[in-house]
């Protein structure tokens, strides 16, 4: 259980579980074992699971409050914007990979603004539920749940209703290659530490394709997604946080 949560952890939200004990870094992947970058909006047939690219963990990604960008990376991060925006709902697969190398996969859906459910395949038991204002990570095995207020929490970026990257949050990196459209977003909190949200998109279809957490410790968790579909309704009762059979865990 301790494992399952530290690989959620960085994605959910660096401060609350930046006491988790550390584990080792997996080592960088090329990028030639990424998923492709092609792709429609709606996925036809069923794409088999990606490899996520795992950021070099040497990396050191420059920040400063004068930081300034280029015509070109304030045009990326302008159809990025406006990518995200358009999105309501989404719906696809994902694989994630932990601090620790770990892969677990599972099913997700996106209702904005601020809904999300994660489903992890078994035997992990782990959903999370974002409902709007709080985010839960719920545990199905022991049936507890740890809450958190969306707004202190990662996701708060994917699912605005309308988001601006330049205005909206700290920029402090946009990169683009025959590949991936990159952009990295910065947060600082006092009590906590600085983490990053890596945020990467294809280049050639300009859809999401991963997203990498890095907390205040330096730990990253990866989020590759597939399969995706722009165009499901999805059922409200999804991202119902139920609060009568699922209680605090316990400490």
């Amino acid at each position: 259980m301790a494992g399952v949560l530290l690989v959620t952890a960085a994605m959910v939200t660096a401060a609350s579980f930046a006491q988790t004990v550390p584990v080792p870094k997996p080592a960088p992947k090329g990028r030639d074992s990424g998923p492709a970058a092609g792709g429609p909006a709606v996925t036809g047939a069923t794409q088999t699971p990606p490899n996520p690219i795992i950021p070099d963990p040497r990396r050191n990604v420059p920040s400063s409050i004068f930081q300034t960008f280029d015509a070109s990376q304030k045009a990326q991060a302008a159809k990025v914007s406006a990518y995200l925006s358009s999105l309501s709902t989404l719906v696809g697969n994902f694989v994630q990979v932990g601090p620790d190398g770990s892969k677990t996969q599972g099913d997700f859906y996106i209702q904005k603004p601020g809904k999300v459910r994660f489903e992890y395949d078994a035997p992990s038991p782990i959903d999370i539920v974002a409902d709007g204002s709080s985010l839960v990570v719920r545990d199905r095995k022991l049936a507890t749940q740890d809450v958190y207020p969306l707004s202190q929490t990662p996701l708060r970026f994917l699912l605005s209703d309308r988001i601006d990257l330049m205005k909206d949050t700290n920029v402090v990196n946009v990169s683009a290659d025959d590949v991936f459209v990159s952009v990295t977003i910065e947060e600082k909190q006092a009590l906590v530490g600085t983490s990053r949200l890596l945020l990467m998109f294809g280049a050639k279809d300009g859809q999401l394709k991963q997203w990498t957490v890095t907390d205040p410790q330096g730990y990253d968790t990866t989020i590759a997604i597939y399969n995706l579909d722009a165009t499901k309704k999805l059922d409200p009762g999804m991202f119902k946080i139920d609060f009568t059979n699922y209680g605090p865990s316990p400490g």
